[in-house]
């Protein structure tokens, strides 16, 4: 696949990159269909989305330069276009930091943008344990040696890496957590992510009612006795390291 067209652009965001003030290229398709997905028009409606040129999002970075630190490429999944690595090259050639968001079905796209020094930090989905479940939290058959691979490959990366986990009722709960951070263990940073109902792909979850608190509270100690830090992004903020 080649491409890749980019179908939405947010000029400022304070959230999509801590500690950076960074702007976002959203690119569309996926080869997942995650029943809690809240981007499904970059998904199945991609078409009929508006293509934002290429150059307007580099002209704004140019101009903008002083203050924007980096562009958060995300989708969808970027890594299936073939050439993510031109678009990385482009923002880096502009001077930003680039920051990669992937599922994590693609490692030879990860690798390869690494050993281009085409990208800063890498955030990877882990949706399940990566087991049966990873298909159903995934809505499709996953590669489950490929994610295995991308994991291995970030956990690499330095520290600029994040692996996260969105706490989705149904799918998400003490044993998957613990099983996660297994797979991630020893792993820089975890992050549990709030789970927003409204606007997911499969009408089931519009109806999902996020975790309480304390329960939240609970899976940060469970995912925290993995990795060096975790901690919830979302509305309580607890974090352990």
């Amino acid at each position: 696949m080649t491409g890749p067209e980019i179908k939405g652009f947010v000029e400022t965001s304070l959230c999509d990159w801590d500690g950076c003030i960074s702007s976002v290229v959203f690119l569309p398709r996926c080869n997942f269909r995650c029943p809690f997905c809240q981007n499904g028009e970059l998904i199945l409606d991609w078409n009929e989305l508006a293509t934002v040129d290429l150059d307007t999002v580099a002209g704004y970075l140019t101009s903008h330069s002083e203050w924007i630190d980096g562009v958060v490429i995300t989708g969808g999944e970027p890594t299936i276009w073939d050439d993510l690595a031109r678009l990385a090259g482009r923002f880096k050639e502009l001077g930003m930091g680039v920051k990669l968001d992937t599922n994590g079905s693609r490692p030879e796209a990860v690798r390869e943008l690494i050993r281009l020094g085409l990208v800063d930090y890498l955030a990877m989905d882990i949706k399940a344990p990566l087991d049966e479940r990873y298909h159903e939290a995934a809505g499709v058959k996953v590669p489950l040696e490929k994610i295995r691979e991308s994991i291995e490959i970030i956990s690499g990366f330095g520290d600029a890496y994040e692996f996260r986990t969105t706490l989705v009722p149904g799918l998400v709960g003490e044993e998957e957590i613990r099983l996660i951070g297994e797979a991630v263990e020893g792993a820089k940073r975890l992050v549990l992510q709030r789970f927003v109902p409204e606007n997911s792909l499969d009408n089931r979850f519009r109806r999902a009612v996020p975790f309480q608190d304390s329960f939240v509270t609970h899976l940060l100690e469970i995912a925290g006795s993995h990795v060096e830090t975790c901690f919830y992004r979302g509305k309580i903020g607890v974090g352990l390291s």
